[in-house]
């Protein structure tokens, strides 16, 4: 039953990301957008995915520094490994790698799952504080098409939404109800909960994700850990903006251009969808109009963007994951501190 709800779950992704595309490409010219292609010059899409395999390195190590607060201290090799196969998963299953990269930490380092997927949690949030960074960026130098884009977007909507006001209320405070009659269940029952072995797990469990969670504070070198940070996003900045340069139609755009693309695709590649295919090319066709490219060019632009960089993640992440698959399983160590937990919750 399990499985076919898993199968279902990845095909309805699968489904969004062909009917997005098909919607993204439906209307274009391909004799045109053909042509756009033709005069691609590739020297720097080759640079794009050389920037593109730095910025997985510095992520990888930044990872590495984040887990060591943890008292696991794996190779830079095996964070790195570890790393891309998950990206190589994301690819496939939507949300998967975060899994995927844990589970192969714990196979070659006996890294706690909990532990690392709170890491994973961790680095997810910087990323977010990021793009909220450079969506203020974009607000603050491109203020006029960002506005010109959300009004023609939001202006029909608006009205149809001021009407379902009375219901999102409605379904506010049943979520609120529901949260307080949780949380009142959760005190009564609390002296039970405790001597149940399953609880116990799963404090056990959420301890350590949150040991994962805050490892970022006790990161010894916080200067190279934020400096790692801004390196990746200059590097992914980079990316999008040298791409510009290998079509006529995008050569002309200006950096601050560049900063609004990067946004629009993060955003796009961010969708629960299968490597943000139609999702990215989307939002990112949609960006390129606002500046005056015309749609094909637009989509000529996204695709040779994604395709680039999909091509290198699964390169990379083939290679990863046939290394990690030679590497021999570490032992697990027993430890103690499930067993901590349980005497803590019994005093």
């Amino acid at each position: 039953m399990n499985k076919a709800l898993s199968v279902l779950k990845y095909s309805s992704f699968l489904g969004i990301s062909v009917f997005l595309m098909w919607y993204a490409l439906r209307e274009l010219d391909f004799e045109r957008m053909w042509v756009e292609l033709q005069q691609a010059n590739f020297v720097w899409i080759v640079l794009s995915m050389l920037m593109g395999a730095a910025a997985y390195a510095s992520r990888a190590y930044r990872w590495k520094m984040q887990i060591m607060p943890t008292g696991v201290s794996p190779s830079f090799a095996n964070t790195y490994n570890a790393m891309m196969v998950g990206y190589l998963a994301n690819l496939v299953l939507p949300r998967m790698g975060e899994v995927v990269r844990c589970s192969i930490l714990k196979r070659t380092d006996n890294l706690p799952v909990n532990k690392a997927f709170g890491t994973v949690i961790a680095e997810r949030f910087i990323d977010m504080l990021m793009l909220l960074l450079c969506i203020g960026l974009t607000f603050l130098f491109e203020f006029d098409q960002v506005l010109d884009y959300f009004l023609s977007l939001f202006a029909d909507k608006y009205h149809s939404l001021e009407k379902s006001f009375d219901s999102l209320y409605l379904l506010a405070g049943l979520l609120l109800l529901g949260t307080f009659v949780l949380l009142a269940m959760g005190v009564l029952f609390l002296n039970r909960l405790r001597n149940n072995v399953f609880f116990q797990k799963a404090v056990s469990f959420v301890r350590g994700m949150l040991q994962g969670i805050f490892s970022i504070t006790k990161v010894k070198n916080q200067p190279v850990f934020w400096g790692h940070t801004l390196i990746i996003w200059a590097l992914f900045y980079g990316t999008t903006l040298v791409v510009f340069y290998a079509l006529p139609a995008t050569s002309g755009l200006s950096a601050t251009a560049g900063l609004s693309v990067l946004v629009a695709g993060t955003l796009g590649m961010a969708a629960p969808v299968q490597g943000g295919v139609g999702t990215y090319h989307l939002a990112v066709q949609a960006t390129l109009m606002l500046y005056g490219v015309p749609k094909e060019a637009g989509m000529a632009y996204a695709l040779l963007a994604h395709t680039s960089q999909t091509l290198l993640v699964v390169i990379m992440g083939v290679l990863s994951f046939i290394v990690t698959m030679l590497r021999p399983v570490k032992l697990a160590v027993q430890t103690t501190e499930t067993n901590a937990t349980i005497h803590e919750f019994k005093r």
